[in-house]
């Protein structure tokens, strides 16, 4: 529950330990995220040559963040790569990173979430469908992770319900209303998305790099 690319040297001991803990349970998948994929050529051990079971992925909640980050997290050749768009605030175009063949190392898999707390910020839910739709596009493995404390209009919210009109990057209005993090739920058109990445996906990606 912490970002271990995180630059504090007082830490780093902390990180040798959680490495050899790593490579000392293959049979774990670790999933390390990060805001700060600046940092893990100098802090992660592996190089280009990274152990099976890390899954490597870092935050992109709009599309300034993921212009910075995501570039940078594929330039490391875990098995698998994700984006973690998570409180999501804004329209992402991750298509440029997606679809790609194999050996160009793209990314693997999409989270996405809304945000939760007493000043939660509403998700547009075109944005949501958006993410979805580019994954189904490009057979990238994707996962709703909760609407958060805002969710699409319905009639159960009751007429005293906060709600907002957002609008989208393309001017589309959408009414969400404040029901809270546990009624507003995880379901997106109907169904819940829990598609999960294998290892195997990206382990030619990880040869081909550890090749260069």
């Amino acid at each position: 529950m912490a970002d271990v690319f995180e630059a504090r040297s007082d830490l780093d001991w902390m990180r040798e330990r959680l490495w050899a803990l790593i490579e000392a349970t293959p049979a774990l998948d670790w999933l390390l995220l990060t805001k700060r994929p600046e940092q893990i050529a100098e802090k992660a051990p592996w190089g280009n040559r990274w152990p099976p079971n890390v899954w490597l992925g870092t935050t992109a909640e709009n599309q300034l963040w993921a212009n910075r980050r995501i570039p940078i997290l594929l330039e490391h050749p875990a098995v698998v790569r994700f984006v973690s768009c998570e409180p999501l605030v804004g329209h992402l175009d991750l298509s440029r990173w997606m679809g790609r063949e194999r050996s160009e190392h793209g990314i693997n898999w999409v989270i996405a979430g809304g945000e939760s707390g007493s000043k939660a910020r509403p998700m547009n839910p075109e944005w949501v469908r958006s993410l979805r739709d580019q994954c189904k596009r490009a057979d990238v493995a994707f996962h709703f992770k909760q609407w958060g404390q805002w969710c699409p209009d319905r009639l159960d919210a009751g007429v005293s319900a906060k709600r907002l009109r957002v609008f989208d990057s393309f001017g589309k209005a959408s009414t969400v209303v404040r029901v809270g993090k546990h009624a507003a739920g995880r379901e997106l058109d109907g169904r819940t998305w829990d598609q999960f990445p294998t290892a195997e996906e990206g382990a030619f990606a990880n040869e081909i790099l550890a090749a260069e």
